[in-house]
């Protein structure tokens, strides 16, 4: 088994130290995703898309709230901000936007967007490991890294995979975890959000800020990952129980 043309590990004792760290950590928070032990966390929001002829136009969150009278914060989730849970698959707020943030998917130009600031904060920029969830469009019986309620596939490869299509066509998917081997960093999109975290050193993720194309909030251990962790905007009409 491959992935973008490179063989599945046999042996994921390079992913432990994220296994023990979310093991740790209390669930559904950043801590569960980025190890606290990073100097600091960022929150990268995947782009809303608007079609336009042939072309994908990426529509940022802060735009989204603009028009639905949203309040942008380190906290906000897509349901709040555009005011329905539907609007996470189903449907649309046409002429503004048409495509969701993809969900547990990193977009291949936000990729490449990460990948041109973090191949400066690592030394092993030739030697990254990339973890793939099991399942999804993808499916096979290798060996897996076991995080809590996640089981990964593991390959090995330049920083350059990391914007690089994990699934056969035409199905989409990023690496869902990629780390340097001098773990200098981590990138971790789950596969239940439409956003990405990067833990990192505090110079690295200050240039992912001013890094253009790139919509960066900060991001805190303790602060939960979950639909309703959005305490500013209105809770969706729509929104299911806890």
């Amino acid at each position: 088994m491959q992935f973008t043309g490179r063989s599945v590990a046999l042996d994921t004792s390079a992913g432990i130290w994220l296994a023990e760290s979310a093991a740790a950590a209390p669930p559904c928070t950043v801590a569960a995703l980025v190890p606290s032990s990073f100097e600091a966390v960022a929150r990268v929001l995947h782009p809303a898309v608007r079609y336009v002829g042939d072309d994908d136009v990426e529509v940022p969150w802060a735009s989204v709230a603009a028009a639905n009278g949203t309040t942008v914060h380190p906290l906000m989730q897509w349901g709040s901000v555009t005011g329905a849970m539907e609007y996470f698959e189903n449907d649309d707020q046409s002429p503004l936007w048409h495509g969701a943030p993809a969900r547990g998917h990193l977009p291949a130009p936000v990729a490449e967007r990460l990948v041109a600031v973090l191949s400066r904060w690592t030394t092993t920029p030739d030697v990254c490991w990339y973890a793939v969830a099991q399942g999804g469009a993808v499916l096979t019986d290798h060996p897996t890294l076991s995080l809590p309620d996640r089981e990964y596939w593991l390959i090995n490869g330049p920083i350059e995979l990391a914007a690089q299509n994990m699934a056969a066509e035409p199905f989409e998917q990023s690496a869902n975890l990629w780390w340097p081997a001098d773990r200098a960093w981590c990138v971790v999109t789950d596969i239940d959000l439409v956003s990405t975290y990067v833990g990192g050193s505090a110079a690295c993720l200050a240039e992912l800020f001013d890094a253009e194309g790139l919509e960066v909030l900060p991001a805190a251990p303790g602060q939960r990952t979950t639909w309703d962790a959005d305490q500013v905007n209105p809770t969706p009409p729509d929104a299911p129980d806890l």
